[in-house]
């Protein structure tokens, strides 16, 4: 018996440029890109602010987490990359924690010294399980 794949993209047009989709869904876990700030144009937000910039990265996360019907609860690993940790790892770690509540995926979280877009300071990719009680 084979496994049926899912993907899921948000048509900005780095998925098509870089050949690559937002997420992958095999069985019940779903394989999360790297999200980061952008609209639903794909523009970049936030340049230069880091909390907005992760904020928005984390509201992406949603709307991935939505297309698959999945809550936050059902992540089970983050990947946090961030320019200038030192810089931002006090304003990081609060939203991180906010972002889950209660729930305490595990994470790694590595410094960068750069990213795919110029203004990027954050990218957050995760790994969920939909058999997870939500």
């Amino acid at each position: 018996m084979s496994i049926q794949a899912e993907t899921f993209d948000f048509g900005v047009p780095w998925e098509s440029l870089y050949g690559y989709s937002q997420a992958l869904r095999v069985g019940d876990t779903v394989y999360i890109s790297g999200q980061l700030s952008h609209d639903k144009d794909g523009a970049f937000v936030g340049a230069g602010d880091f909390a907005l910039q992760t904020s928005t990265t984390f509201a992406n996360l949603d709307l991935v987490l939505e297309h698959f019907g999945a809550s936050r609860r059902q992540v089970v690993e983050t990947t946090v990359l961030v320019r200038n940790l030192r810089e931002h790892f006090d304003t990081l770690a609060p939203l991180h924690a906010q972002y889950f509540g209660e729930h305490r995926p595990t994470s790694t979280v590595t410094g960068v010294s750069d990213l795919a877009l110029p203004e990027q300071l954050i990218e957050v990719g995760a790994v969920v399980r939909l058999d997870l009680d939500a």
